[in-house]
């Protein structure tokens, strides 16, 4: 007898199976009915996925002060970059959700780092590469801004 093998995955759901041929295919046959009901079954995310099933980005951990943070990320030459890790640096390591440019510049003030020249043409570009979304006067940084700094 000739074995056989088949791995098929729709949505959540996968079958594999490894037999005699007739056998496997009476069984694929019996999933294959109930694709309709089993498509419909959404496991929870995984903490680690996002809701359509695919890999969260890593969280950038902000830990120390805003000079270190600034350093491990590579972030003190490049106005731009500077903006967007300190914004990160807010959100995460002074828990606030949203952010104005008033409170980056105050930030990196407070913290003898220096400026971003016009904090709000680095919000704007920062923005346009979709490493920040802005709601009014505030705005908030993105996943992809995370992993833009790392």
């Amino acid at each position: 007898m000739a074995e056989a093998k088949i791995e098929i995955k729709v949505g959540a759901v996968s079958f594999s199976g490894e037999g005699e041929g007739k056998w496997l295919s009476e069984q694929l046959d019996k999933v294959l009915e109930k694709i309709p009901e089993l498509v419909k079954v959404a496991p929870a995310p995984a903490e680690d996925n996002r809701p359509d099933g695919t890999p969260k980005p890593p969280h950038v951990r902000v830990t120390g002060t805003l000079a270190s943070f600034l350093t491990a990320k590579n972030a003190k030459r490049n106005k731009t970059r500077k903006f967007l890790a300190t914004a990160l640096w807010l959100q995460d390591a002074q828990g606030k959700n949203r952010l104005t440019t008033r409170d980056v510049t105050k930030a990196l003030s407070d913290n003898s780092q220096g400026t971003v020249g016009n904090a709000s043409q680095c919000l704007n570009q920062n923005a346009s590469q979709g490493f920040a979304t802005k709601e009014g006067r505030q705005f908030y940084t993105t996943e992809e801004g995370r992993n833009e700094i790392g």
